[in-house]
C-alpha cells in the first residue's frame, strides 16, 4: 500500500492534485490506515487514464463520466468512443476558430499603419463577417 506522498512522487503530481481528483470523483476514495490514505498500484492506471483524457481535451466532468458515469459493465472502449463522438464536433469548432485567429494574425502582419486607430486591417479583422463581406463588395 502506498501513501499519498508515494503516489504523488511516482505520478509526478502534488498530493493536493490527488486529493482534488478524489474530491471531484476522478479517483475513488482510498483505504485509510490510521486516518492516512493508502493506495494500491491500480491508482497509477487511473491517473494515466485521467492524463490521457486531459490530453484529448476532455473536461473534468467528461472525465468523471468516463470513469464512473456508465454502467459498470460498459467496456472501456465503448465509454471512450461515446465521449469521443461527442467531443469531436467541439474540437472541429476549436480548429476553425484557431484557423480564423491565424488568418487574422497573418493579415495583421501586413499592416503598415502608423496608429492602431487608422488601421484598416485591424478594423476589418475585428468587425467579423459583415466587414469581410463589405470589404469584398467594395474592393
Amino acid at each position: 500500500m502506498l501513501t499519498i506522498g508515494d503516489v504523488a512522487r511516482q505520478a509526478g503530481l502534488r498530493p493536493s492534485a490527488i486529493r482534488y481528483y478524489e474530491r471531484v470523483g476522478l479517483l475513488p476514495e482510498p483505504h485509510r490506515v490510521g486516518g492516512q490514505r493508502r493506495y494500491d498500484r491500480d491508482v497509477f492506471t487511473r491517473i494515466a487514464v485521467i492524463r490521457m483524457a486531459q490530453e484529448a481535451g476532455f473536461t473534468l466532468e467528461e472525465i468523471r463520466t468516463l470513469v464512473s458515469g456508465f454502467p459498470e459493465a460498459t467496456p472501456a472502449g465503448d465509454r471512450w468512443r461515446a465521449l469521443a463522438r461527442r467531443k469531436l464536433p467541439e474540437v472541429d469548432a476549436m480548429i476553425l476558430r484557431l484557423m480564423t485567429m491565424r488568418r487574422v494574425l497573418e493579415e495583421s502582419l501586413m499592416c503598415d499603419c502608423l496608429t492602431l486607430d487608422a488601421c484598416g486591417v485591424l478594423g476589418w479583422s475585428s468587425a467579423g463577417t459583415a466587414s469581410t463581406q463589405a470589404k469584398t463588395d467594395l474592393g
